[in-house]
């Protein structure tokens, strides 16, 4: 998404859910930081980019999201949720204008399953706001996830539209059950469900502004890109990914180009790469029978896309990842 285009807002027509949860699956959830602030004007607080995803729930109140390279903030009222799926540099105040203090100042540290506070009290209009930070393994993410906008705002309406996601909302921000046995990863699978239910939506309401949500909604493309993320192990050409879509080969060629970013043989070449490393890293599977599981009838044509993927061979991945120590708890995948 470009730093000019508008953020996506709820409102149109519908996608195959399957091609969301395929998006969705391979991202890593590790843990949470949440924070429940109440603030009166002035304020602002600044926050650099973070390898994590950022979620912004409005209780009450207004506020202002600036965002570098956007020459014009977005706001936000009672009941709007904001998404920032790879945690972009963002600032939220009372109004653009108000001087920032960096939100590292406020929230230091930001541990995966802590909660924070802000409090800032002033002579104006008073804000409440819900606001988690998902941490995720950014490796693992496939394209598609990399290609989701920077921002994905959901208007009161359409939050209020889904009951499940509200509900889940209205939850969080009543901050209840914290100390509670298990209150850990109960909040962390709420904001899970938060992350989910507001991509599905973004992704079946969303406008035209943001090439990647139009592909899951282009009823041809979406049909190859669920082929490519749930069965790339077949061998699969572009007239044969063309036939899946219902197109002719080459506009199936430009629109998947268009909207996906890349040409339909380099995204099933990454998403065959990123199977291969999920084996290889997370797996017992046998080093030799990697390359017909994701789709490779040639053991050295297999090893030479994955070396000039990954800058080491199979077995060399393999050996990191184990020297690496299995496991601090793997991450756990995005319910589907």
């Amino acid at each position: 998404m470009r730093a000019e285009d508008p953020p996506v807002r709820a409102e149109g027509p519908a996608v195959p859910e399957d091609l969301l949860s395929a998006v969705l699956a391979p991202v890593r959830l590790r843990g949470v930081y949440s924070s429940h602030w109440s603030v009166r004007a002035p304020w602002s607080v600044r926050g650099r980019r973070e390898p994590c995803a950022v979620v912004h729930y409005l209780c009450e109140g207004s506020c202002a999201v600036s965002m570098p390279g956007r020459a014009s903030p977005l706001w936000l009222g009672p009941g709007d949720l904001a998404l920032f799926p790879h945690g972009a540099e963002h600032t939220l105040a009372d109004a653009p204008a108000t001087a920032a203090v960096p939100l590292e100042a406020l929230l230091p540290g930001r541990r995966p399953g802590s909660v924070g506070r802000v409090s800032i009290d002033g002579p104006g209009e008073a804000a409440r706001l819900l606001c988690g930070g998902l941490h995720y393994d950014e490796a693992a993410a496939p394209p598609l996830y990399r290609a989701l906008p920077e921002v994905v705002v959901l208007e009161a309406a359409a939050v209020a539209g889904e009951p499940l996601l509200q509900a889940v909302l209205e939850w969080l921000s009543a901050g209840a059950d914290r100390g509670a046995p298990g209150a850990e990863l109960v909040e962390l699978r709420a904001f899970e469900t938060v992350f989910v239910l507001a991509l599905r939506v973004a992704a079946l309401r969303a406008g035209v502004s943001s090439p990647l949500l139009r592909a899951l909604r282009h009823p041809g493309i979406a049909r190859a890109l669920l082929a490519v993320h749930t069965r790339f192990a077949e061998p699969w050409s572009l007239e044969a990914l063309a036939a899946e879509a219902g197109m002719s080969r080459s506009a199936f060629a430009s629109a998947f180009r268009g909207l996906v970013g890349e040409t339909p043989g380099a995204h099933l070449l990454g998403r065959r790469m990123q199977e291969a490393a999920r084996l290889l890293g997370e797996t017992p599977v046998a080093l030799s029978a990697v390359p017909e599981r994701v789709g490779y009838g040639s053991t050295v044509g297999f090893h030479l896309a994955f070396r000039k993927r990954f800058g080491v061979t199979p077995g060399e991945y393999r050996r990191r990842c184990e020297g690496d120590g299995q496991d601090g708890g793997r991450e756990r995948a995005l319910p589907e």
